[in-house]
């Protein structure tokens, strides 16, 4: 993988599972606060996922759902919210909920795996990674497809990005039906401009993560990092199974199951 994103290998230069921190990490629940943030960057951690919305002035806010409802002391759709107001309530009544801009200037290393939530968002996220200069530090990805290019086609520079909800159905259903060539030729349309597979390891009574899923990624040219993986069974199962990445939120158990394997970048 030539994206600078993907840059992860030990000391002889061998590639490392990619390790991503799902909204920091937080057994208190401050999930994408600054404070869960830094805990899983004081574990060691290089990669974090987080999700995106934006005010109604334009301001770009790490936080998971639509509205203030669930993790906050606050209520309303954040699209609909100035950043004044936002920047007023708490996640659990204790941490505020963090800007795109404070995390990539506090935490000036680590890289960024970036859920655009919204439409919202296509423009002002794409107008943050541009200011920044950041495009070698995101991974864009979206259930949405079509929200996904949408940022993607709004950028200079060459960003990585994960396919998503219908690419990936297609591309578990087809691997099954289809012959190699066929499957290949027509995923290499559909997924132009994706360099990820971010999946969960079942989808209902699907198994998504198989031998065969991993092996017709990689194929491709494409990673595959499985999510939200807590168990460190699973943890181990899905690297013998040859995944690229995981995403946990248990930071700690992931980070002691690469160590016990070797690949810790700093171990």
């Amino acid at each position: 993988m030539s994206l600078p994103f993907f840059d992860h290998t030990g000391p002889d230069g061998s590639p490392l599972p990619i390790a991503m921190a799902h909204r920091g990490f937080s057994r208190e629940g401050l999930e994408n606060s600054m404070a869960a943030f830094r805990a899983a960057v004081d574990l060691g951690y290089q990669y974090l996922e987080t999700d995106v919305h934006t005010t109604a002035d334009g301001v770009v806010l790490l936080f998971h759902d639509g509205t203030l409802d669930r993790v906050t002391d606050g209520s309303g759709k954040v699209s609909e919210l100035p950043a004044a107001t936002v920047a007023g309530v708490r996640i659990a009544g204790q941490e505020p909920i963090p800007r795109l801009d404070q995390l990539l200037a506090e935490l000036p290393t680590v890289r960024l795996n970036v859920d655009v939530k919204d439409w919202n968002s296509v423009r002002s996220i794409a107008a943050g990674i541009e200011e920044h200069q950041v495009h070698h530090r995101v991974l864009l990805t979206s259930f949405s497809d079509r929200r996904r290019r949408a940022v993607l086609k709004l950028l200079s520079r060459p960003v990585a990005a994960s396919a998503g909800v219908v690419s990936v159905g297609l591309f578990t259903v087809l691997g099954r039906l289809l012959p190699g060539p066929v499957f290949r030729w027509s995923m290499r349309w559909n997924l132009r401009g994706v360099h990820a597979l971010q999946v969960p390891v079942r989808y209902g009574r699907v198994e998504v993560v198989t031998a065969g899923f991993v092996r017709r990624a990689h194929a491709l040219g494409l990673v595959v990092h499985a999510w939200t993986i807590n168990d460190p069974g699973e943890m181990r199962r899905l690297l013998e199974l040859g995944v690229d990445g995981l995403v946990t939120d248990r930071a700690d158990l992931l980070r002691d199951v690469l160590l016990e394997r070797g690949e810790w970048p700093h171990s």
